[in-house]
């Protein structure tokens, strides 16, 4: 078996792609049906032999996933991956799509074939994207400061501002960047920041004062609402924690 593939479960680390983590997946019995939940990144999967896209999420999506299928995947940060695949993040919204559907079915093709015969399937993905990379012109510096701002909890009237954009740019461009507006970024970014706190002990409380909720309640709801369960069976039901991305974003002032 490939050390790509050796354990269960999930595992994942930075990849030298920069602004993006790797990672691997193989659904055990314990996790089958466990939710993805949204959290603004655009991944590239390798799944049963296909290359395929998992657009930015607004709910908490459940693979159909049998015990015993394997993941490899890019994930890229929030802003990141529409300039690699050539389409607004809109379009990719709630969506898992082939890449064939993006990419002419020629260079799929090859690439589908690289996949398979790699060693590592995690390494030939990096190397996609860095080659990629390397072919299209870079992402919009001013968004990676839109979404440190919206992080850090700056309201989007003020995001707007340090970006010298009027708001209805920064909605134009959110949509195209992100998938979705600021304000529902915000959301995302924000339940993701709560979560992260819970899963590292803080009580519920703490956790909504401390990641800018107005009380217990607010928290609860907004996790519903944006999942689609209650926060304790979140928790106990979510799948592994997504990368910490405050250390990769600039400091906002």
């Amino acid at each position: 078996m490939d050390d790509a593939w050796d354990g269960l479960g999930y595992r994942e680390r930075p990849s030298r792609f920069g602004q993006a983590v790797v990672w691997t997946r193989t659904i055990t019995g314990a996790d089958a049906g466990s939710p993805v939940l949204p959290d603004g990144c655009i991944d590239l999967l390798w799944v049963g032999g296909r290359l395929v896209i998992a657009g930015p999420d607004t709910r908490a999506y459940r693979p159909a996933a049998m015990v015993g299928t394997r993941y490899a995947g890019i994930r890229f940060f929030p802003g990141t991956a529409p300039a690699l695949l050539g389409v607004p993040a809109a379009e990719l919204r709630d969506q898992r799509i082939e890449l064939a559907d993006v990419w002419a079915s020629g260079t799929v093709r090859r690439l589908t074939e690289q996949l398979a015969a790699a060693d590592d399937p995690v390494l030939a993905l990096e190397r996609i994207a860095l080659r990629r990379a390397g072919e299209v012109e870079p992402p919009d510096p001013v968004l990676r400061r839109v979404v440190a701002a919206l992080d850090a909890g700056w309201s989007v009237a003020a995001t707007a501002e340090a970006a010298g954009l009027n708001a209805r740019l920064l909605h134009r461009r959110a949509l195209a960047a992100f998938g979705y507006g600021p304000k529902t970024l915000a959301r995302v970014l924000r339940m993701q920041r709560a979560l992260a706190a819970a899963r590292s002990g803080v009580s519920f409380a703490d956790t909504a004062a401390a990641t800018g909720f107005a009380d217990q309640a607010h928290l609860a709801r907004e996790v519903r609402d944006l999942t689609g369960m209650p926060l304790g069976q979140v928790l106990t039901r979510s799948a592994a924690a997504v990368p910490d991305e405050i250390d990769l974003l600039p400091a906002v002032s």
